[in-house]
């Protein structure tokens, strides 16, 4: 009989999500009737470059610190707990592998 495993699901469904607004600006590029004046994310000018750079780092960070907390539920224990007042090393090594994850995912979305 095989077991129910939440884990994997939250995990294809946090990968999905993540991958949705690429596939969005994708989908919105190829389907647009006539020539789109500014279909990218590329700015015009400094302006909108540093506006993009600040928005693109709120969005990753807030997707690194929800891919943390959504792989610490679904973990036995405590792993900041673990990491800080137990000084596990092998838990932090395992939380800078998730959250360098989350992050390598949401910059491949973010490039499409």
């Amino acid at each position: 009989m095989r077991t129910f495993r939440p884990t994997v699901i939250f995990a294809t469904l946090l990968l999905s999500a993540l991958s949705l607004p690429a596939q969005l600006t994708n989908a919105v590029a190829v389907n647009a009737a006539g020539p789109a004046v500014n279909s990218t994310w590329h700015a015009q000018n400094l302006l909108q470059a540093i506006g993009n750079v600040l928005l693109f780092a709120a969005i990753g960070l807030v997707a690194a610190i929800i891919g943390y907390k959504v792989f610490d539920k679904c973990t036995p224990g405590d792993l900041t707990k673990e990491i800080l007042e137990h000084r596990n090393v092998a838990a932090a090594i395992v939380a800078a592998a998730v959250i360098l994850g989350v992050c390598i995912i949401v910059a491949a979305s973010m490039l499409g």
